[in-house]
């Protein structure tokens, strides 16, 4: 591992829900949930090894009256060697995670400037998530960084559950806009060095429906539980706080507890529960159910998924006539968490997890650290706990007596009980602490390959040197003294108004004397120089060619080779062409077209399949690939760390330059990736139809005008001329 100092820098990226490092708020919704303590206590474990320097947790910065002031702060110290970093994305209100896909690309353009304010590469940029992944994809391309992921819950598999319980795939798209999702994780799980998994089940039976699976890329390393908050209660312990509110539902509180913890969501199944409990006498008699399904107000005024979940389990307790037999309290704290499953242990009783499916448990884990035996679904991780552990019982969740058996088995067999409580005890301190799971996380990192990890950092390794990099860069370029940049497409964008294109010219002469101008375009460079020429525009200073392909600076043409270097890697283009020849309805197009790292096709959009289903064919075939979809007719085929928008973020690192100076003229799909982010985006008015979508982009600028007075009308609509703010103004909210 390669590291500027003697110890690993290490950034932790989680970006939706509400993360903090006091009293997190377990259960507040659906995405505050085990995934918010896993990555808190993963940076603070990480933080405590001496093989670590620092670690950066970077989420989401919430600025909602609705929330805690917590979440608007920009930074928060977590240890002397670990602190929660909170950026921008989008409206500062709290939105769930479904609704903050658009605004990733401004995220990844904020952690960039964190990274350039921290003056240090991370040696790991670890995501967490699909929104997460699709982020730190893009950042560890820009970098050269090794990205490690942790996916916690997969799109597909949701998908797979969702369907068979009768919900419509339109629901489904049209609530967790679920496509969106599971592109992000292919590609995240095509660019991640290492994807760790929490179970095997998670790799054999979740990851391989994926495209790009890759075995030999994942590891089971399972997370750990906080000892120093799970334990068993002392012989002095006193009754706590929680134990108060339990007791305003209870007949007789003194009974072992059937103690069930989760967020209120369907999977959970925690109505299977509730009619297993009512319709069996004896269970009633022996035991308690206890359900802790985070907080609430107003039920009413809860989204439809945890309202429509609280609905079904009032009405089931109405028609078994479970009151006195059942708590269910709307309030508590992290802190009541272990007093809860001690109160368990201390009456007796057993925790279950009956969700449809489960990818871990980490209730599983903090329950039996408190010695309280478990039962729980058998689909996912609790297979591997239950077998590490000894200390309870696999259901079929959807299998009422069976889980009436388990149950009764567990609160009637007294040395059974003790048995695995103290195997619980005892297997979970040897396989899920903290501790152990830092120590073999460290271990696989130290693994990356030398040489590879050589290969991904050295080509960026010089934009964050502190002396100007040395290259042979013309004196006559402006990329070293400009601070601000125009970079514009060629075909229906720059070029096709002679009269406009020369009143641009000469408004750049004349007012642009700290501006850089630059070309970005699907042309090779060859054709790129001859339209330029024929239209006598001035050599611009930059020059980015084969839809992001290739980078060159003004006006010697300097080819920047470290950003070939940086894209080629597992490039394949025979393979990728052999993958393509037997596709209806798309054609290669001439050679003169073609670049050594671009691969272009004529599309017949009635005779080919969809641009979805060529991109998941070339990925099926372990392809990594990036397709442009331009004008209804063109396709072209990239390395997956090229696009024009990686290309000019690269750019903008290397040369010092934040991208939001940077205003991008466009006009069809190839040109997507750099009009959106953080940068001054204008659309000219021939716009091609599929780039229609980005209409309503707060941060795109839609223009009037065609061709070059789309580019002027932008230039007055953001005052580029003139003092241009360091900030962009506040994004609206929507």
């Amino acid at each position: 591992m390669i590291s500027h100092s003697s110890g690993l820098y290490i950034l932790l990226v989680s970006v939706h829900g509400l993360i903090r490092g006091h009293n997190l708020e377990l259960g507040r919704d659906a995405d505050t949930g085990g995934q918010t303590k896993y990555v808190v206590e993963l940076a603070c474990t990480l933080a405590k090894n001496p093989q670590v320097e620092r670690v950066d947790l970077v989420t989401r910065l919430v600025d909602d009256p609705k929330v805690s002031s917590d979440y608007a702060q920009p930074v928060e110290i977590l240890s002397d060697k670990a602190q929660i970093i909170r950026l921008a994305c989008g409206p500062r209100r709290y939105l769930r995670k479904e609704v903050l896909w658009p605004y990733l690309d401004t995220f990844a353009d904020e952690l960039l400037r964190h990274i350039r304010k921290v003056g240090r590469i991370p040696n790991i940029i670890h995501t967490h998530y699909a929104d997460a992944g699709y982020v730190g994809c893009r950042v560890a391309g820009w970098l050269g960084t090794p990205l490690v992921h942790t996916g916690h819950s997969l799109g597909r598999v949701k998908q797979q559950r969702l369907l068979e319980q009768g919900t419509k795939l339109e629901a489904i798209e049209d609530h967790f806009h679920i496509s969106t999702r599971i592109e992000a994780e292919e590609i995240t799980l095509g660019g991640a060095a290492l994807v760790i998994a929490s179970t095997n089940q998670e790799i054999e039976q979740q990851y391989s429906i994926y495209d790009r699976y890759q075995p030999e890329r994942m590891v089971v390393i399972p997370p750990g539980v906080t000892l120093e908050n799970f334990y068993p209660a002392p012989d002095n312990w006193q009754d706590p706080p929680i134990q108060q509110q339990l007791q305003r539902f209870l007949k007789d509180p003194q009974k072992p507890m059937i103690m069930a913890i989760s967020r209120p969501a369907i999977r959970k199944n925690v109505s299977t529960l509730i009619k297993a409990f009512g319709e069996d006498p004896e269970l009633r008699h022996l035991a308690n159910l206890v359900i802790v399904l985070g907080k609430r107000e107003d039920i009413s005024t809860m989204e439809s998924g945890p309202r429509q979940v609280f609905m079904e389990i009032l009405q089931l307790i109405d028609r078994y006539d479970l009151y006195g037999h059942i708590a269910y309290p709307k309030h508590h704290n992290s802190q009541d968490v272990p007093d809860l499953y001690r109160l368990t242990a201390k009456t007796r009783g057993v925790f279950i997890n009956p969700a449809l499916t489960e990818p871990f448990g980490l209730t599983l884990i903090e329950a039996t650290a408190c010695g309280v035996p478990i039962i729980a679904t058998s689909d996912g991780g609790p297979r591997d706990i239950i077998g590490a552990c000894q200390n309870g019982l696999l259901i079929d969740p959807l299998n009422i007596k069976q889980i009436q058996d388990a149950l009764r088995q567990t609160l009637t067999d007294t040395e059974q009980w003790q048995r695995w409580s103290s195997n619980g005890l005892v297997n979970v301190c040897k396989h899920f602490s903290w501790e152990s799971h830092v120590k073999q996380y460290l271990e696989k990192v130290r693994l990356f390959p030398q040489q590879k990890v050589q290969s991904l950092l050295s080509p960026l390794r010089q934009i964050f040197a502190a002396d100007r990099p040395d290259w042979n860069i013309p004196d006559t370029n402006r990329l070293p003294t400009a601070d601000r940049f125009l970079i514009t497409e060629i075909d229906n964008t720059l070029l096709g108004d002679q009269e406009a294109l020369h009143k641009l010219i000469q408004r750049i002469r004349n007012e642009g004397h700290t501006t850089g101008v630059g070309i970005a375009t699907g042309r090779n460079l060859e054709s790129t120089l001859s339209m330029l020429e024929e239209w006598r525009f001035p050599m611009p200073d930059l020059l980015i060619t084969s839809t992001g392909s290739e980078i060159y600076y003004g006006p010697q043409i300097v080819t920047d080779t470290s950003w070939q270097k940086h894209i080629s890697y597992n490039w394949q283009p025979v393979a990728i062409r052999e993958a393509m020849k037997d596709i209806p309805g798309v054609e290669l197009q001439p050679p003169e077209t073609q670049g050594k790292f671009k691969i272009s096709y004529f599309f017949d959009a009635d005779k080919a399949p969809s641009f979805r289903e060529i991109i998941r064919h070339l990925r099926q075939q372990q392809l990594p690939v990036k397709g442009i979809f331009s004008h209804n007719m063109y396709l072209d085929l990239v390395p997956f760390r090229a696009s024009k928008g990686d290309a000019l973020r690269y750019v903008a690192l290397k040369w010092g330059l934040p991208v939001k100076r940077f205003l991008v003229a466009g006009a069809s799909g190839n040109d997507e990736s750099m009009l959106a982010g953080n940068t001054l985006a204008v659309v000219v008015g021939n716009y091609s139809k599929e780039i229609h979508k980005l209409r309503g982009s707060s941060q795109i600028y839609f223009a009037q005008g065609r061709y070059a007075w789309g580019i002027l009308e932008a230039l007055d609509h953001y005052d580029f001329f003139g003092n241009l703010s360091q900030t962009q103004p506040e994004m609206q909210a929507v």
